[in-house]
């Protein structure tokens, strides 16, 4: 299956102004598919389940910046744990316990970012606000040395209604703005195939895109 270069070129021009970087969502599509976004330049790609993304790694260039995006359970920390490059789906103390114990092992600071729930469905992870913030200060003197936490991601509402998305992306990025001098934070994740355009009006710096470029999934 040929991926859509075009669109993931004129994407990558789109993302130029915003200095955003484009995370290429590439679950359930082929090591061969991925490589050909890497030959044309892209070097971030984005996974939701650990043991694909053990595969794909071992199979693909070591220089591809891999990003966790989905769900993740304790116990899958150790497939991805020696190479990943960040994980947006952080939800909860114990798993930065995890990852910061995993992260010691193989000798290395692993990136994280704190999901907060600003969508309006039952179906979405998260943290709210008061939580994010409760885990940004306990970070301050847990003494753990092995994860960074770089900043925050949300997912809209699944709707057609702009006005809602726009309000759910931009209460994210006011609390990203009053919290990101205090706690060295530079990463807002926010925004996909269907809404990154509104993300990024509402001031995200990276966009999770994988349809537009890879087509729809089987």
């Amino acid at each position: 299956m040929e991926i859509n270069l075009q669109n993931l070129q004129s994407i990558i021009e789109e993302l130029k102004p915003f200095q955003a970087q484009l995370v290429a969502v590439s679950k359930t599509k082929s090591a061969k598919e991925i490589n050909q976004a890497y030959l044309a330049g892209q070097k971030y790609f984005g996974e939701n389940y650990a043991q694909e993304m053990e595969e794909k790694h071992l199979a693909l260039p070591k220089d591809i910046q891999w990003h966790f995006i989905g769900h993740l359970q304790s116990n899958k920390i150790k497939h991805i744990a020696p190479y990943v490059s960040l994980i947006h789906s952080i939800d909860s103390i114990k798993l930065l316990e995890e990852i910061n114990k995993h992260g010691r092992k193989y000798n290395r600071v692993i990136n994280c970012l704190l999901q907060i729930y600003i969508a309006k469905e039952e179906t979405k992870f998260g943290l709210e606000f008061d939580e994010a913030k409760s885990i940004l200060d306990w970070l301050i003197t847990s003494n753990l040395k092995n994860i960074k936490v770089k900043g925050f991601m949300g997912m809209a509402s699944n709707t057609k209604d702009e006005k809602q998305i726009k309000r759910e992306f931009k209460s994210l990025n006011e609390f990203y703005a009053a919290h990101k001098k205090q706690y060295d934070l530079s990463v807002l994740s926010m925004g996909m195939t269907s809404d990154y355009k509104i993300a990024l009006s509402c001031g995200s710096n990276m966009v999770r895109i994988g349809s537009a470029i890879f087509g729809e999934r089987e």
